[in-house]
C-alpha cells in the first residue's frame, strides 16, 4: 500500500516525510572519539595507580627503614587500589547502561514521526541529532555503552600499571634514603608522561597539564612522607 499523502496550507501535495539515517562518517568519527576516551582514561588510571602507590610507599619508608615492609605496603595498595578502582567503574558503567537502556525505550515512542523533512537537514544540527537518534532506534542500533565487566577490568589493570613503577624501583635498590630518592625521580618522569599523553587525548596544552600533574604529585608525596615521618623510632632513638 503506497503511503499516505497530506496536504499542506498552499493546497499542494507533498508526500510523507522521508526518515533520514546516521551517516557512516559519524558512526566512524564516533568510534575513533571512543577509543581516544578509552585510552585517555587508562592514563588517568595509570597516573591514580602511580600516585597513590608512590605515595603509600614513600609514608612507609619515612617511618620505617625497611625494603621487604616498604615493596608489601605498596603491593598491598596496588591491589586495594585495583580492586577498588573496578568496583567503582562497574556500578558506574552498569549505572549508565541501565539509564541508556531506559532512554531507548522511551526513544521508541513515535515523538518525532510528524516532523517534516527540511529542504537541507545537513544544515540544522538539531534536525540531524534527531534523524539519527531516531534512526538508531528504529533500525535496531541503540546507544553503545561500555560493558561494565570490561571496563573494571580495564581500570583495574590501569591501576596495576601504574602501581608497578613505583614498585620495582623498590625491590631493586636496598638502601632507604637512595630508595626514596629514586622512587620520587622515577615517580616524577611517569607524572609528566602520564600527564603530557592525557592532555594530549584530551585537546588541552601538555605542557600546562604537565607542570599541575608534577606538581600536584610532588605535594601528595610531601604531606605523605612528611605526615609520617614523626613515627620513624629508629632515627629518633625511640623504642
Amino acid at each position: 500500500m503506497a503511503p499516505p499523502r497530506t496536504i499542506n496550507q498552499t493546497g499542494g501535495e507533498h508526500k510523507s516525510p522521508e526518515k533520514i539515517t546516521a551517516s557512516p562518517t559519524t558512526s566512524s568519527t564516533k568510534e575513533v572519539v571512543e577509543r581516544a576516551q578509552w585510552l585517555r582514561a587508562a592514563i588517568l588510571g595509570a597516573n591514580d595507580g602511580l600516585l597513590s602507590t608512590t605515595s603509600l610507599m614513600l609514608g612507609v619508608g619515612a617511618a620505617k627503614d625497611d625494603r621487604r615492609s616498604m615493596a608489601l605496603s605498596g603491593l598491598a595498595g596496588a591491589l586495594a587500589g585495583a580492586c577498588s578502582m573496578a568496583v567503582g567503574e562497574f556500578v558506574s558503567v552498569s549505572t549508565q547502561r541501565e539509564i541508556e537502556e531506559k532512554l531507548i525505550i522511551l526513544q521508541k515512542e513515535p515523538k518525532f514521526q510528524e516532523y517534516p523533512r527540511s529542504s537541507n537537514p545537513g544544515s540544522s544540527p538539531v534536525m540531524r541529532v534527531i534523524a539519527e537518534d531516531q534512526a538508531a532506534v528504529d533500525y535496531g542500533s541503540p546507544i553503545v555503552s561500555p560493558n561494565p565487566h570490561k571496563a573494571a577490568a580495564a581500570s583495574a589493570l590501569a591501576f596495576l600499571s601504574g602501581s608497578v613503577v613505583p614498585l620495582v624501583s623498590a625491590v631493586l635498590v636496598s638502601n632507604n634514603a637512595v630508595r626514596i630518592a629514586v622512587i620520587v625521580v622515577v615517580a616524577t618522569v611517569a607524572l609528566a608522561v602520564f600527564g603530557g599523553l592525557g592532555a594530549w587525548l584530551g585537546g588541552s596544552p601538555p605542557k600546562a597539564s604537565v607542570v599541575r600533574v608534577v606538581v600536584g604529585g610532588w605535594f601528595a608525596m610531601a604531606v605523605t612522607y612528611g605526615m609520617l615521618k614523626p613515627f620513624d623510632r629508629e632515627n629518633n632513638g625511640k623504642d
